[in-house]
């Protein structure tokens, strides 16, 4: 595999960088290669201005995100760092990408590798020969392969009954709504629970669950997510009368 390894944490001495460190250490002991994205250690700007699209802005013009940022990418002009990115990304045939979970949701600085990296006509809005869109299943990142690494402060609680949410549904806007949606396949995440107590015995067995999960990557276990363009959605995109019939919320785009 050739990796691009992305960690959000501000502490090279946190349980989530040690985990970065078993991990790497195992991928390329394992003849694998491994690129990195430390955004902090990067001192990585999250904020999505103007200045990343170059002369795709006019002075005096309003600010498109979505139309400049594709304008730059044609043209050439985004901003140096995000273009450092991209050339990482068009190495790799796997992203992990590693955080903690803060406020049910990824630090504020990797929300920003996602909004600054993947720009349009790159990632996402990019449109097959016909025309058509392509997104979820299919996209401008399709033929990777994707896992998020994830440590929670909480050890209960975390389950479809669970006071703090099933995870699954919690990282349902990354996996199926960025992962899945530009078109790579989605791993089944690594969860670290109760990660604030975790103690040297936790610690072993985490590390090790997360190299061999990492070693056995290229099969899987994979999240059964359905396709756009698999049948089982309409022109609208509501699934099928005849799909899931009588379900609702996010586990229905799981198949079975």
């Amino acid at each position: 595999m050739r990796v691009l390894w992305v960690l959000a944490h501000p502490e090279p001495r946190s349980l989530t960088a040690r985990l970065r460190d078993e991990g790497v250490r195992a991928l390329r002991g394992a003849g694998h290669e491994v690129v990195e994205s430390d955004l902090y250690a990067m001192g990585w700007n999250p904020v999505v201005t103007a200045a990343d699209f170059g002369d795709a802005v006019g002075d005096g013009d309003r600010l498109d995100v979505a139309g400049a940022s594709e304008r730059a990418l044609r043209g050439g002009t985004l901003a140096p760092d995000i273009r450092a990115e991209h050339d990482k990304l068009a190495q790799a045939d796997t992203v992990v990408v590693q955080f903690p979970l803060w406020w049910h949701g990824t630090p504020a600085i990797l929300k920003g590798w996602l909004d600054r990296v993947l720009v349009q006509g790159y990632a996402y809005n990019v449109r097959d020969q016909a025309g058509r869109t392509r997104r979820y299943g299919d996209g401008g990142l399709a033929g990777r392969r994707a896992l998020a690494v994830v440590t929670v402060g909480a050890g209960t609680g975390l389950g479809p009954r669970g006071l703090h949410g099933d995870l699954a549904e919690v990282l349902f806007p990354l996996l199926h709504g960025t992962f899945w949606y530009t078109g790579m396949q989605v791993a089944e995440p690594v969860l670290v629970p109760g990660a604030s107590r975790l103690d040297d015995a936790g610690f072993a067995a985490a590390a090790d669950d997360l190299r061999r999960r990492l070693l056995a990557l290229p099969d899987g276990p994979f999240v059964p997510y359905r396709p756009q363009d698999g049948g089982d959605y309409d022109g609208r995109g509501e699934l099928c009368d005849a799909v899931a019939p009588g379900g609702r919320g996010l586990g229905v785009h799981r198949r079975a």
